[in-house]
């Protein structure tokens, strides 16, 4: 049997959150000032743009074990499972069997500290490579154990425009809620449903009188404020919930438990005909959980000429990777997202194709002329990707999918990149239009001429919840359910 993780958590599921301690995942700030276009940023703090928020307290357990496991790769000569159970991070208890480890938090030493902190996007060539492989490292160690999660805080997300669904959320409220279950858990569902008569609060509350106080209401705001509050996430739903869901966790994302009620299963695995089964084993047994790569994408807006330059022609290629000739910043960062599918740069409502620049970390890779480019995770290669003509791809790859979206060239074919690289699409100076922005089909942005977009691996991957009976074939089996991949008849024997 595989050792289970236990973590336990406040005992209030209320909103104070003061007993929690604060986690920070950092980058050791040992980057030198090489580029005034801000793919590494000088050491001063006064040039650094800070735009993400602090590193919230969070609840997130597979998060934490980032914080903990963060070594430098050159060093890892020790035995994995010596590592698990790192002295500074865990406590194991006592009166616990051989296969058991009961992970608590340690107070003020969970806590880490650092001068600067470094967001990806401004890491040099080593701290992104080092931080790709220490993901990779817990997520093939995390694919070997069965996570016990204390959970107290649930969060509901329900698919938006489908009533049906609506019930089966009341269902999965109510089972939270029952005066049955031997944890008083917290349900967050959606403010919407509030006035639901499907979802039928007061009937719900007359149902389960314990429940009153327990049952709370989220929106976009809250979910993005109070990301740190909850323990487990359930989504009910097709694929595009799941995504939703990732939009709203931009930080920190709870284990993710989806319910497949859509029209695409890829990343929703369990079946809702038993979910009081799936439900039970989860809180009770544990969950196993993947980690899925996700991209951290900023857009790069570019900085006007200091008075006095005269009529100078820019050139995007000679600003990212050619030699800098003084300190000013010809770009700076504008908005920050984190995406679990892909990134598209279209040609939006323009009637002429784009022309896009590519480049990786520091060199310049082409010029395409396409109606845009998609830039897909492992997990979104079965989206746009597909589509457009990319490569499927397993979502254990540690890669950067690139596939062109009707090119006007017959040589250009879909490339895949390590996820140590970072990836940028800018729009030249002397484009004929701009191009837009979609981060996961959301948030659609303009990019003028002189802007690009900045592609590199995320420090906050997304925690998937697998069924343990079929980890190990559940992407094949997906695609072939799904998009019936390699179906055909049989051919018929000579004999």
């Amino acid at each position: 049997m595989p050792p289970e993780l236990t973590r336990t958590q406040k005992e209030d599921g209320g909103a104070d959150t003061d007993a929690y301690n604060k986690l920070e995942v950092v980058i050791s700030p040992d980057c030198s000032h090489r580029r005034k276009s801000s793919l590494v940023m000088a050491n001063e703090s006064g040039k650094i743009p800070h735009l993400d928020r602090p590193d919230e307290k969070t609840a997130c357990f597979v998060h934490s074990l980032i914080a903990g496991e963060w070594v430098d790769p050159s060093v890892h000569a020790r035995d994995v499972q010596d590592r698990v159970g790192d002295i500074d991070d865990f406590i194991i208890g006592d009166g616990v069997e051989e296969n058991d480890v009961i992970v608590t938090d340690t107070g003020d030493e969970r806590t880490r500290t650092a001068q600067t902190v470094v967001h990806s996007r401004h890491l040099t060539k080593k701290q992104l490579s080092d931080m790709a492989w220490n993901v990779r490292k817990l997520s093939k160690k995390l694919d070997s154990i069965k996570l016990k999660l204390s959970v107290k805080n649930v969060f509901l997300v329900t698919k938006a425009g489908d009533e049906t669904v609506i019930g089966h959320t009341r269902e999965i409220a109510r089972w939270f809620l029952s005066s049955d279950r031997d944890t008083k858990y917290y349900v967050y569902v959606e403010k919407r449903l509030e006035s639901e008569p499907e979802f039928a609060v007061s009937k719900l509350l007359q149902e389960e009188p314990s429940a009153e106080g327990r049952l709370r209401y989220w929106d976009t705001a809250f979910a993005h404020e109070n990301a740190h509050l909850f323990d487990f996430v359930i989504t009910l739903g097709g694929d595009g919930t799941v995504l939703y869901t990732s939009w709203l966790f931009q930080h920190v994302v709870p284990p993710v438990l989806s319910f497949s009620l859509g029209s695409l299963g890829f990343l929703t695995k369990f079946d809702f005909n038993h979910h009081q089964k799936t439900l039970e084993t989860a809180v009770k047994d544990g969950v196993v959980v993947s980690l899925r790569l996700r991209f951290e994408c900023t857009i790069m807006r570019n900085n006007p000429l200091p008075q006095g330059s005269g009529h100078v022609k820019r050139d995007m290629v000679e600003e990212l990777i050619g030699e800098e000739t003084d300190g000013t910043l010809t770009h700076k960062p504008d908005k920050v997202v984190q995406i679990l599918n892909d990134v598209v740069l279209d040609r939006g409502p323009n009637a002429t194709m784009s022309s896009i620049e590519l480049f990786g970390d520091d060199e310049h890779f082409t010029t395409l002329l396409a109606d845009g480019v998609c830039v897909a995770t492992p997990t979104g290669s079965t989206a746009y990707n597909l589509a457009a003509g990319g490569s499927l791809c397993h979502p254990d790859n540690p890669v950067i999918l690139v596939t062109a979206i009707c090119a006007h060239t017959l040589s250009f074919r879909p490339i895949i990149l390590p996820d140590t690289i970072v990836l940028r699409m800018g729009v030249p100076y002397d484009a004929r239009t701009s191009s837009w922005a979609s981060f996961d089909g959301r948030e659609r942005i303009e990019l003028h001429p002189g802007d690009y977009l900045t592609v590199s691996a995320s420090r906050y991957p997304f925690a998937n919840v697998l069924p343990q009976a079929r980890r190990g074939n559940d992407w094949v089996q997906s695609i072939s359910k799904t998009l019936n991949w390699n179906s055909r008849q049989k051919q018929k024997s000579t004999k």
